[in-house]
């Protein structure tokens, strides 16, 4: 395999190269301040043609094959920048299942970081099992009225829309009876809570009340009982580590936590092996994409070996520092929620060995 830059790619790499050297230390890279300032982030990155670079162009993006992305994690890694804002999942969503209405109306703020989003699906009850979710949405006229609880909610404290599922039909089977919608967070009825990480952070996560919120007709994405498929097509992306960008700066920890150790531990070792691992997979799927080859269940590998290889990182943080690195620490405690965010481990395992193993059906 041939992992070198084409002329075009090298061209784009030196660019970035430079402008990040100008920009990047003017913004935070971690805690409650780097979610406050993140579109701030997003909006630099699109002024200076580095956001959206494979997303539609008819929208505000660029149009230019996913290997582009990649590079922009790689060197954003490499200068110590924040990471590229995650969107992608929610614009895949749209773009396949949306209208293009919803699309023209929609997608050009969600690129350029003008209008901040977040995502209505998990509820204290329903998280990996997000079927069973309960809010519910009732067609009165030309409106829906909403009612129920969401929880780990990103953004949902900065947020102008939230793409919601909901409930629009209880008599028909559970994955069916889902539809979505995209809510205006300032709506009245709408309530957001700040839910504190035990890693310090308060700002990324929240828990929001839908209290007979009343939202247009128009905003319905699909079709009623649409919902499940969009939220598939949400969650298979949002699964993809080479669309994350996590794993460049694995690499970059890895690296640091050997040059700070005088004997490298097993657990480090591992880590180095890990990340090498990850970074191949990736690279497959990035050849995959650029050959036209989609995957859904495929996702779930993705996932869990993602979470694998960042909980190992965490923990050879962990032996090389202990707790004196107050941002090793803060990496590590937040790598323990990787288990269980978009869907736990154990779900990926039962979605790999049914729907790619051909296992109990």
């Amino acid at each position: 395999m041939d992992y070198r830059d084409s002329a075009e790619e090298a061209e784009f790499r030196t660019r970035l190269r430079t402008w990040l050297a100008d920009n990047a230390g003017r913004f935070p890279t971690s805690g409650d301040e780097y979610w406050a300032r993140q579109g701030e982030w997003h909006q630099a990155l699109y002024g200076a043609g580095f956001f959206g670079l494979s997303w539609p162009e008819r929208f505000g993006g660029h149009d230019l094959p996913a290997v582009y992305d990649v590079i922009l994690d790689e060197e954003l890694a490499k200068a110590g920048a924040p990471p590229r804002p995650s969107l992608g999942y929610l614009l895949h969503g749209l773009c396949r299942h949306g209208s293009v209405e919803l699309q023209e109306r929609f997608l050009p703020g969600m690129i350029d970081g003008t209008q901040r989003w977040c995502q209505g699906f998990s509820e204290p009850g329903a998280g990996s099992d997000l079927a069973s979710l309960r809010t519910a949405a009732v067609r009165e006229g030309d409106e829906y009225v909403i009612n129920g609880h969401k929880i780990w909610t990103s953004y949902s404290d900065i947020a102008d829309w939230c793409l919601l599922l909901a409930r629009t039909d209880a008599d028909v089977p559970r994955h069916r009876g889902i539809s979505a919608f995209i809510v205006p967070m300032d709506t009245p009825g709408i309530e957001q809570r700040p839910l504190k990480m035990i890693s310090g952070i308060t700002t990324e996560f929240g828990q929001v009340t839908f209290d007979d919120v009343r939202v247009p007709a128009r905003n319905l994405v699909g079709e009623p009982g649409d919902g499940w498929a969009m939220a598939m097509t949400v969650v298979g992306h949002e699964r993809e580590p080479s669309t994350l960008g996590y794993v460049a700066r694995y690499a970059k920890t890895v690296q640091s936590l050997v040059a700070r150790s005088d004997e490298p531990s097993d657990e480090l070792a591992v880590a180095a092996v890990e990340t090498e691992m990850l970074r191949l997979h990736v690279r497959r799927r990035l050849s995959e994409q650029l050959d036209g080859i989609s995957h859904t269940s495929e996702g779930s590998l993705d996932k869990l070996l993602m979470t694998w290889t960042e909980q190992t990182v965490g923990h050879a943080a962990l032996s090389v520092t202990g707790t004196s690195d107050p941002e090793l620490l803060s990496s590590y405690l937040y790598s323990r929620a990787q288990s269980v965010m978009g869907g736990t481990s154990q779900i990926q395992k039962n979605i790999i060995a049914s729907r790619l193993l051909g296992l109990g059906v």
